[in-house]
């Protein structure tokens, strides 16, 4: 559910607006590679993780501009001022307890020196050197030993940078890094936001702003994913996509592979089962593999052995001067396939009910930081709830997390962070045209994932505006001429006769809050009110339907009978509600529901919030609401009936 917040800004100018100013100072920058695969050690390649203690400073200065005017990029940033330690990946939000920094709007600095391996410096020619960041909220500049080397915009997709001129001409191997961060939204930013100055100076400070956001979660900021040192050799394996078709007895998959640096003297693949074993191999950079008898990729509770990955290990030798050089890498394939009719969303020619939930990447303390303990907790819990699969609300989550879908067998709708997007001047072309190359990013990292059956371009935007038409339109027609075999959506809260993007979708996504947000407290009104949504959009589009959302807020401890609001009882009663009228419309056309939330999440502060959205059926420390338990029982109950293992199975036979 979006809402509008807002972050405090200390006095200033809003530090967003300075970007056109300060970057007309910059160098041009080359553009990026068409590839961006995963970084992986293989026979050719090394990689490096640069988490831990890196140096921080937050630029204090009225301007927000002190470190491009003095260049703390040119030296080490502890020679620039007081500096503090700062965790990567985390935010750097909650680390300190310096409230400024909890709601700090503006530029922050990263720093970390490492030292090079000599290996990765010398030869003739030498390894490639590439810089990855996982990534960084919101706006990036990336400078190495001083020069300036990559920028990008957007906090949850990867960017990366060829530092291999720069380091191998450094003395001693040294590599200092240093990271400027700008977490200011504009309307033109996904997500959007506004910054609004307080001119009141009888009630503000001088130059007093706020910045304003339409989404229901706090705005942090830092280096969220891990950063990767990682090499290739000077000719390399640029791209990999894949797609696959399969019958009963006979599946195949469709490769194209591009090469970086040199024409490959030869290409050859080979896909190994879990075994090892070679079941197909070819060669060159366009073909397919046939595979007999394949073991298809099924959903979490489809099959007796969910998520089954091959190996598809691409090797390619190119004539490089007068040295032959090789280059290895494996990528994980699951064969599948995905089509949707008016009723139904098929994976592997058998119908698929998404019962899941929707998520945030958000914890205590590290903010939107990846952490595997935490990871590793969730996907126990998905499995323990018996959820076969989740949204990635709002906004495209770490690539670790979703290699566990793809091992788990975990279906995901992978959206991108187009959340809050209500302004009409987000409609315009300055904003579609960023749209459009999210997508292209986010569908250039994900495409060969197997768990990944849907895109979502946007959540809860304004369609009911005139303009929302064409705009989405044509987002999802380039989503499509980009990824052809995944169907495309948006998830909306606008009425049925008034959502302008709807046309174009292949499945309604719909968020309703029956008795919460709408009729708060009338347990009684949401039969009556789900069940004209439901046959609403059925009659107007002939699309199956996904309840995307749906909720209560629950305060853990908090009870009452008879049931009241953020009481657990009151969040279970409404669960019970919904699943009513959900179990006779699944027998038709709704093909899936998805709880709005998995677990308590951090918000801006407001007087609906106490300490952030508490509609989670786990808390934010992922224990058990009363909701949980009504959530495991439905689901398993599910699970049994549509699933091709034996009826033994209950909630308690797996991944307790």
């Amino acid at each position: 559910m979006a809402l509008a917040a807002s972050c405090r800004g200390r006095v200033g100018l809003c530090p967003l607006l300075l970007l056109p100013v300060l970057l007309l100072f910059l160098p041009a920058l080359a553009a990026g590679p068409a590839g961006m695969l995963q970084p992986r050690d293989t026979p050719s390649r090394e990689r490096r993780e640069l988490g831990g203690l890196w140096s921080f400073r937050a630029d204090l200065s009225p301007r927000r501009d002190a470190g491009f005017a003095q260049r703390w990029y040119r030296q080490p940033l502890r020679q620039t001022g007081p500096v503090i330690d700062m965790p990567v990946p985390a935010s750097f939000n909650d680390i300190t307890q310096d409230p400024s920094l909890e709601n700090y709007i503006g530029w922050v600095w990263y720093e970390k020196e490492v030292l090079l391996p000599p290996r990765w410096l010398q030869g003739d020619p030498a390894p490639r050197v590439v810089l990855r960041f996982g990534s960084a909220h919101y706006y990036s500049i990336v400078w190495v030993n001083g020069v300036q080397v990559v920028e990008h915009e957007g906090g949850h997709l990867p960017f990366e940078a060829d530092i291999s001129s720069v380091v191998q001409g450094s003395p001693g191997a040294l590599c200092r890094i240093t990271v400027a961060l700008n977490n200011t939204l504009s309307p033109h930013t996904l997500p959007p936001g506004t910054i609004q100055y307080m001119a009141d100076k009888s009630k503000y400070p001088k130059n007093y702003f706020v910045q304003d956001i339409k989404f229901d979660f706090f705005n942090y900021a830092g280096i969220h994913r891990p950063v990767v040192l990682y090499t290739t050799p000077a000719a390399y394996i640029d791209d990999i996509t894949v797609t696959t078709t399969s019958s009963d007895s006979v599946a195949m998959v469709q490769y194209q592979v591009s090469v970086v640096g040199s024409t490959a003297n030869s290409l050859s693949l080979s896909l190994r089962d879990q075994e090892g074993k070679v079941v197909a191999a070819g060669d060159g950079p366009v073909g397919e593999l046939k595979v007999l008898n394949p073991n298809l990729w099924w959903p979490y509770l489809m099959h007796e052995n969910p998520g089954y990955l091959y190996s598809l290990e691409v090797k390619m030798k190119a004539q490089v001067g007068r040295v032959l050089l090789e280059d290895v890498y494996t990528l994980p394939v699951g064969i599948r396939t995905v089509h949707v009719t008016s009723t139904q969303f098929l994976i592997n020619g058998r119908p698929f009910y998404f019962h899941g939930v929707n998520k945030h990447e958000d914890a205590d303390i590290r903010g939107k930081g990846l952490d595997w303990p935490l990871i590793v907790k969730d996907f126990n819990l998905l499995r323990w709830l018996g959820a076969n699969s989740f949204r990635t609300s709002h906004y495209p989550y770490a690539e670790e997390i979703m290699d566990l879908c793809d091992a788990y067998g975990i279906v995901v709708i992978d959206e991108s962070p187009g959340v809050g997007i209500r302004l009409p001047e987000s409609f315009g072309n300055k904003s579609l045209q960023h749209h459009l190359a999210v997508m292209e990013e986010l569908v250039r990292r994900d495409k060969n994932r197997p768990s990944v059956v849907m895109w979502s371009v946007a959540n809860e935007p304004a369609s009911e505006l005139p303009a929302a038409a064409h705009y989405f339109k044509t987002v999802i027609a380039h989503t499509k001429a980009l990824d052809p075999s995944r169907p495309v959506t948006f998830v909306t809260d606008v009425n049925y006769a008034l959502d302008h993007g709807a046309p174009y979708v292949d499945v309604i996504c719909v968020n309703s809050y029956f008795s919460w947000y709408h009729d708060p407290g009338h347990l009684e009104v949401i039969p009556l009110q789900l069940t004209a949504q439901f046959e609403n959009w059925y009659k107007t589009y002939q699309k199956p339907i996904i309840q995307s959302e749906y909720g209560a807020d629950s305060v853990p401890g908090l009870h009452s009978d008879p049931p009241m609001m953020f009481t657990e009882e009151y969040q279970q009663a409404m669960l019970r509600e919904y699943h009513s009228v959900l179990d006779k419309k699944r027998k038709e056309y709704v093909i899936g529901e998805l709880i709005w939330n998995f677990a308590d999440f951090m918000t801006s502060q407001g007087t609906t919030r106490v300490l952030g959205n508490r509609k989670g059926i786990f808390t934010r420390q992922r224990q058990p609401k009363a909701a949980a338990f009504v959530l495991r029982d439905r689901y398993w109950k599910i699970a049994n009936e549509s699933s091709c293992l034996p009826p033994v199975i209950t909630s308690h036979s797996l991944f307790l």
